[in-house]
């Protein structure tokens, strides 16, 4: 699960470099913006905004789902669908990035969404 919390070294991730205010793409679209991220090692992550698009909550994104950082235009794409992500296990305090059982989960879920690679 640990890989889940630490970005790619292909993502264009650069230590300390501030994502607030991206916008977060899926597959098929837009979800929303970085609202807050943890850089804290092993535990990287970003809580997204996604406005109206889920009723206004916030998303927990592990930085291992990120694919890609646009730092010209503020993007970062995450791997999955607006639905995969969506379905993914409710964020609702910050609190709950300290538990656990919450991290894996959530860990376990993006872990599933990975696509394998064609032969």
């Amino acid at each position: 699960m640990s890989g889940m919390w630490m970005y790619a070294q292909d993502s264009g991730y650069t230590s300390r470099q501030s994502l607030v205010g991206f916008t977060v793409e899926a597959a098929d679209g837009t979800i929303g913006h970085v609202d807050r991220q943890q850089d804290q090692p092993g535990m990287q992550h970003l809580v997204v905004d996604t406005g109206v698009w889920v009723f206004g909550k916030s998303i927990l994104i592990p930085a291992g789902a990120v694919a890609g950082i646009d730092t010209e235009t503020r993007m970062v794409k995450v791997s999955g669908t607006r639905e995969e992500i969506k379905a993914a296990p409710q964020f609702t305090t910050d609190s709950e990035t300290a538990d656990h059982r919450y991290l894996s989960a959530v860990g376990n879920y993006y872990l599933s969404l990975r696509r394998p690679l064609a032969p």
